[in-house]
């Protein structure tokens, strides 16, 4: 994914600033005696809220971008000549050609783990299991799925080696093979026909075949992201969509050399994807600008009041002016939930339709 940085629209505040602020308004703000349910006020305040009862919701807008989720890219392992690359936007499944070296096809095979070692008879371990997985989803048998590698695994091997048109070695040598977890969607070629093969070259880029948007966050906004939690999607013609977040991940937003000799430092991004509920209401759209909506908390028929209202006790705690034909008195409250510029607030003295004071 691209390393631009997206705008964050905040609809919800920050918990920690808001008490912040409220705690410079009426630090000194006290109650006359022991009873902290009541006290007298000498004057009116300036102006005055109500007490609401509502749903109170911290939520946030950002912008993302829907394509086909994280880019990735392909290197080559294998030294020779590239003798074919797919064209941008084909799709390769597992057993298909991803590209091919001296006319011998590199194939993919789906799973978590890289290809890091030959896999011959003898050696054991979870990428055998894996590789053994692929080899029976391709329908060769006559071995075990298992963390060994066997003589006849290396049979099977020997098959699927000769339908390739491969030298029948019985081995599998780690850039014969490229992982992913499922079909892949060629983004772009990295190398054309003709091109020499070097280790470590970039032959083409790869993402999943899945329409997905892809956010990236601030640190401090990653209990945004929760796996599996609902999320809103606006597309481009404004219509909403609903969506589910599929992963998070923690990335490194490497700095760049900029003008001057500056350099700008290197930035931790928290990078979401998120698919949707109804994909035939992506067609039309490749790639798109939108702007997702998270919800991190939701707290359904709480009394609430502007934040502004709310006045830092000299005993500890929070409380509000509570006006009353004329007369107002402090009582004590508990806080809970701060966004949208508004507190949720509770206590045995409070109640829906009330009226507070607040500054001028």
């Amino acid at each position: 994914m691209s390393a631009r940085r997206f705008r964050l629209r905040t609809v919800a505040l920050a918990a920690a600033v808001v008490v912040a602020a409220a705690v410079g308004v009426a630090a000194a703000v006290g109650f006359d005696g022991t009873d902290r349910s009541t006290a007298a006020a000498d004057t009116a305040p300036p102006a005055t809220a109500t007490v609401t009862r509502q749903t109170l919701t911290d939520a946030q807008t950002v912008d993302g971008e829907l394509g086909y989720g994280t880019t990735r890219t392909a290197s080559a392992r294998l030294s020779g000549t590239i003798t074919a690359v797919p064209d941008t936007g084909a799709t390769v499944k597992r057993g298909g050609r991803l590209y091919a070296v001296d006319n011998d096809p590199v194939v993919l095979l789906y799973g978590p783990l890289p290809a890091y070692r030959v896999l011959q008879p003898g050696v054991e371990g979870a990428d055998v299991e894996q590789f053994e997985r692929n080899l029976r989803a391709l329908g060769h048998d006559g071995f075990t799925v298992d963390d060994e590698y066997t003589g006849s695994t290396a049979d099977a091997v020997r098959q699927w080696q000769e339908k390739l048109g491969l030298p029948e070695t019985g081995r599998v040598e780690p850039g014969r093979i490229v992982y992913a977890a499922g079909a892949v969607r060629v983004a772009s070629q990295q190398a054309a026909p003709g091109d020499a093969a070097q280790p470590g070259q970039a032959v083409l880029t790869y993402t999943g075949t899945s329409r997905l948007v892809t956010v990236e966050l601030e640190v401090d906004d990653q209990r945004l992201a929760k796996k599996g939690g609902a999320v809103s999607v606006s597309l481009p013609d404004g219509g909403p969509v609903n969506g589910k977040v599929e992963t998070v991940q923690t990335v490194i937003d490497a700095g760049t050399g900029g003008a001057a000799g500056q350099d700008s430092e290197a930035e931790t991004k928290i990078e979401v994807t998120v698919s949707v509920a109804d994909p035939a209401k992506l067609a039309g759209y490749d790639q798109a600008s939108v702007e997702v909506t998270f919800t991190a908390t939701e707290r359904p028929d709480v009394l609430t009041v502007p934040v502004a209202a709310l006045l830092a006790l000299a005993e500890g705690g929070y409380g509000v002016e509570v006006v009353d034909a004329g007369r107002s008195r402090i009582v004590a409250v508990t806080t809970g939930l701060f966004a949208a510029g508004r507190v949720e607030i509770s206590g045995p003295d409070v109640a829906e339709g009330m009226t507070v004071g607040m500054p001028a």
